[in-house]
């Protein structure tokens, strides 16, 4: 916190700190004399009407009586990791929407409108990064309308947490009434331990999604549009460890043990769609998946990994965490639940 020459606490910001990264202390709760402090750290998103909002790197926002301040100062951005490739929030976005295209997109200015027939958020949401080109209000109406003509919701993904990340944006939305609805996280890491980390000799590797792969795939039924989906990206590989029905795992009661997907882009390779038999996890099936992927992947000259998490998905997490991966930052999606929105 920040201390005067007199060794007093003060409050170093204002509302002109709106859209920077700070660290504030507020006195919470008074028993007799003893004072209870909090320190929120996060973008100042809104300062109105004696109230501030700050918003910390998982998307949560924090309302703070502005009379509850006792310290209070503007930070540095998010310190870079300790560990893995460096990376700006551009670039990851960029690469991640690369891997996963939609069959059907159009700009507003800065901003990506997609669609995919409804299939996952990411191929039906806007992207927005920078400028659209018109007044938010405006854009957002556009919005509506581009995906109500398509017989879908309209939702924006957003990304908060890391340097460039859209922490107003995202207090914008709420405050017109968008509603969070899904917060998953990218995390990055080096790619060659991960290809160290298992013997991958016993998985195929194809560059389309056969049936023996889809009938591991969570997501049954599986349309032509989401074929499309799936098959889209610079460099498309899938991943499959044969269950006990032999080659490839074909017939209704083979399916594969473990399948995974890998799309490479440069120096970056993206992991998705690992799964693994329920009969069959903690055997380390996972690992030699994405160890046959990010081989495939050296091989063609990328060097760094990403993959998206969902938070509470914890047995996925520790398992990345083990492999070198860490948060990069937050993304979420926003829907518009106004009448006639979808």
């Amino acid at each position: 916190m920040e201390i005067s020459a007199a060794g007093r606490l003060e409050v170093r910001i204002t509302a002109a700190d709106v859209g920077k990264r700070v660290s504030v202390r507020r006195l919470t709760d008074t028993e007799d004399t003893m004072e209870k402090f909090t320190d929120t750290v996060g973008v100042l998103t809104s300062w109105d009407s004696g109230v501030l909002t700050i918003t910390r790197k998982g998307g949560e926002s924090v309302r703070i009586p502005e009379t509850s301040l006792v310290a209070g100062k503007v930070v540095p951005p998010a310190p870079a990791r300790r560990r893995g490739p460096s990376a700006t929030y551009q670039e990851l976005a960029h690469v991640s929407a690369r891997a996963w295209r939609p069959v059907e997109s159009e700009r507003l200015g800065e901003w990506e409108l997609r669609a995919a027939a409804g299939y996952t958020r990411r191929a039906n949401s806007v992207l927005p990064l920078g400028d659209p080109g018109l007044p938010l209000d405006e854009a957002l109406t556009a919005v509506r309308r581009w995906y109500g003509d398509r017989g879908l919701p309209a939702y924006v993904q957003t990304a908060t947490g890391g340097e460039g990340t859209q922490e107003l944006l995202c207090a914008e939305l709420e405050r017109r009434g968008w509603t969070r609805e899904v917060t998953a996280e990218l995390w990055v890491g080096a790619l060659a331990p991960v290809a160290d980390r298992a013997d991958a000799s016993g998985v195929q590797l194809s560059r389309t999604a056969d049936e023996a792969w889809l009938a591991r795939y969570q997501r049954k039924g599986v349309s032509e549009v989401a074929l499309k989906v799936l098959g889209s990206g610079p460099s498309v590989w899938f991943a499959t460890v044969p269950g006990e029905g032999g080659e490839g795992g074909h017939g209704s009661d083979s399916a594969p043990a473990a399948i995974g997907r890998c799309v490479v882009d440069g120096r970056w390779a993206g992991f998705g769609a690992v799964e693994v038999d329920p009969a069959l996890r903690r055997r380390g099936l996972a690992s030699v998946v994405m160890a046959a992927l990010a081989s495939r992947a050296l091989a063609e000259g990328a060097s760094a990994a990403w993959l998206q998490v969902e938070a509470e998905n914890v047995g996925a997490r520790a398992l990345y965490s083990g492999m070198g991966f860490s948060a990069h930052h937050a993304y979420h999606h926003y829907r518009d639940h106004r009448e006639g929105s979808s």
